[in-house]
Order: structure tokens, then sequence, then C-alpha cells
């Protein structure tokens, strides 16, 4: 008699991201305005000259943006190749949607703030920064809502913010590097080379990728390029089948072993130590004329309006023109606060303007009160529509 066993598929493994992401996000809600607390109190000077204190080789600001962000971006890159290979993203008409959508959440906010900043050369620099979603913030505010969103438009959330830090990968690695070591790339390249190769030769030993990683970092981090981008560039050679002599048992492959280990170190520890670090903005001298300079209204409409109007009108010609449905149990109102939610940007927001101002401490603090200004509305608003926007009705079933 044939086994009646399922698959030990790691099925569940979406469900348990949003609940770490969700708590996560509040608590980078605490931490940001903690952040912002002391950077406004008598510890402001202490907080500052602690950020730019060197350990080594680079400032304590430095080793959380460059180092800990890297261990964000393997996780995001794990969870991109988890999702294409064997999630949500799997097939083509799960992508659709939020891939569409995603697309419109780059493409509008950008052309919003460059309809700010267009004239201003060093201004314009910072015209990706609208673009990105932060999934921590936003899943924690849809976790305050509880049962009123359908997890559908939770899954649709998670899957678009996963493309979408694939956009702010590909855009921080083209637009965002500074002058470039063709002799340390040429060496990042081989290692990655040696890590395709264990992949193909079925090394399933996760130290051995780890190591390489941690030689692929520095490489990185000397080339020129973004180092953080090595996290994303070591996820995508961690194998994703199962362990030898387990054949259905996926959830024992390197990647997903990877990924529930660094699940909560990431949601719980290295994004609120980033979320202090970089929101922390004195509002000593903040008046109503600088709230609307050109660079802050671009970010905070970019964020607000952008992500809005994009999102939400590129999901809807997608729906309109038969590529995709409305997510199972959701109304066309809920979509609409999900698309607002979509603006709060708060973490790679701020992680890619500090990479296009790394030299200008006041525009920087422009942007973050352009990020946080746009986030919070967002945010505030997509949460008041989600706890009033009435749920979608099925049809009563025809005998």
């Amino acid at each position: 008699m044939a086994s009646t066993t399922p698959n030990r598929r790691p099925v569940s493994i979406l469900r348990e991201f949003m609940a770490s992401e969700a708590s996560g996000g509040l608590i980078l809600m605490a931490a940001a305005v903690l952040a912002l607390v002391v950077a406004n109190s008598a510890l402001a000077p202490l907080y500052f000259a602690a950020l730019g204190a060197y350990l080594g080789p680079l400032s304590l600001l430095h080793w959380i943006n460059d180092a800990l962000m890297a261990v964000f971006f393997l996780l995001v890159g794990l969870e991109i190749k988890r999702e294409v290979l064997d999630g949500q993203l799997a097939s083509w008409s799960n992508r659709a949607l939020p891939g569409i959508a995603a697309l419109g959440g780059m493409v509008v906010p950008a052309l919003i703030f460059l309809a700010f900043n267009y004239d201003d050369s060093a201004a314009s620099r910072g015209w990706a920064i609208p673009a990105a979603t932060d999934i921590a913030f936003a899943l924690g505010v849809l976790s305050l809502l509880g049962s009123r969103v359908p997890t559908s438009l939770k899954v649709f959330l998670t899957a678009l913010a996963i493309i979408d830090d694939l956009g702010a990968v590909a855009i921080i690695a083209v637009f965002y590097t500074g002058s470039i070591s063709t002799i340390d790339l040429g060496l990042a390249a081989l290692v990655i080379a040696g890590l395709v190769l264990m992949n193909r030769m079925g090394v399933m030993r996760l130290w051995l990728y780890l190591l390489g990683g941690a030689i692929l970092w520095v490489l990185v981090l000397r080339s020129g390029v973004h180092a953080t981008v090595a996290g994303v560039l070591l996820a995508f050679t961690i194998p994703l089948r199962p362990a030898p002599g387990r054949p259905d048992d996926l959830a024992k492959s390197p990647l997903h072993q990877l990924e529930h280990g660094l699940h909560g170190m990431v949601a719980f520890l290295i994004i609120p130590i980033f979320g202090f670090a970089n929101a922390g903005v004195s509002f000593a001298g903040v008046t109503l004329a600088s709230l609307g300079n050109d660079l802050t209204l671009g970010v905070a409409l970019g964020l607000f309006l952008g992500k809005l109007v994009g999102v939400f009108g590129f999901a809807a010609l997608t729906i309109r023109f038969g590529l995709a449905e409305l997510p199972m149990g959701a109304s066309w109102a809920q979509l609409l606060g999900i698309s607002l939610l979509c603006g709060i940007g708060f973490t790679m927001s701020l992680f890619i303007g500090l990479l296009a101002f790394a030299n200008d401490p006041m525009l920087q603090d422009a942007v973050k009160i352009g990020i946080l200004m746009g986030s919070v509305t967002a945010g505030l608003a997509g949460w008041l529509l989600l706890r009033v926007a009435p749920r979608r009705i099925k049809a009563p079933r025809t005998a």
C-alpha cells in the first residue's frame, strides 16, 4: 500500500516570515521613535559621537550599514530565490500582479521625485529613495488590523516587497557604486564562480558557503561596489535542494535552514539597530519652510502619492486586462489600502538616501525628514482605510 504521508515541504514558511516581519516591524517602529527622541535630547552629542567612533577600519555606523546590512541583504536574497523557485513567485501567473505592481511602485515615485528635483543635479541623485517599500514596517501595521485583512493581500504585499527589494538591490549595484577596483572585482567574481561550482557539485555544508561569503564581502567592499550586494550574490549560490537521503524534505535544504536561522536575528536585532542608528535626525532649526524644500517634498510625496498611484494603478490595469485576478477575498478598497502601506519606505529608503548623499549630512537630514513624513502619512492612511474598507462579498452559488 502506497504511503499517504505528504512530502515535507515548507508550505508555511511565508506565514512564518510574515509573522516574524510583523513583530519585527513593531520593534523597528519603537527603535525609530527612540532614535528621534535621543537625537533631540541632551544625549544627542553622545549618540552621534558613538556612531562616528571607529572600530578598526570602519566607523560604528559603517559597520552597521555595510556589515550588518549585508546580513539583511543575504536574507533578502534567500527569500527572493526561495520564492522564485519554490514559493509564491514560482509561476508567471503568481508573479504577474505583484511584479507589475512593484514596477509601478518603483517608476511612479521616482518620476514624482524627479519632478521636484530635476533641475538640481545634486538632489536628483536621490531619485531612487522613494522607490522602496519597507516590508517589516508595512506588515507591522497590518498586524495591528488582525483578520480585517485577508491573507491573500498579505501574501501580495510580501511578494511585491520581495520583488521591490530585488529592484532596489539592482539600483544600488548600478547607480550607487563608486570607483571600481577591477582587481578586487575580479577576485570577487572568482569567489562567486567557486560558490556556484560548489552548488553544482552538490556541496551541502552551509559553513563552506558562509566562509566563501565572508571572503566575498571583503572583496566587494574593497572593489567599490556597495558591500551589501555581496549578501544577495551569496544567497543566490546557496542550494535549495533536499539533504541526501531525504528527497521529500525540502525544509532541510541549506537555503531554508539559513533563512530560518536569520529571520529572528534580522527582524529583531539587525533592522532595529539599523533603524536606531539611522533614523536619528535633529529637528533643531527645522521650520515649515525647510519642510517644504524640493528634496524633502520629493521624497515624501514620492512615497505617499507615488506608491499609491504606481502600485494601485499598475495592479488595477493588470487585473482589468485579464493578466491577473484581484487577490482572493479582497476588495478594491482593501487593495487601495495595501497600496498606501507600500508608501512606508523606511529601511531601504534610508539606506539608499545614505548612499545617494554619503558626503552631505544636510541633504541626508532633509531626506530623513521626507522619509518620516511620507512613511508616517502613508502608514496612517493605509491603516485607517483598511480598518473601514468593506470586505469582498462572494457571489452566491447558482444551482
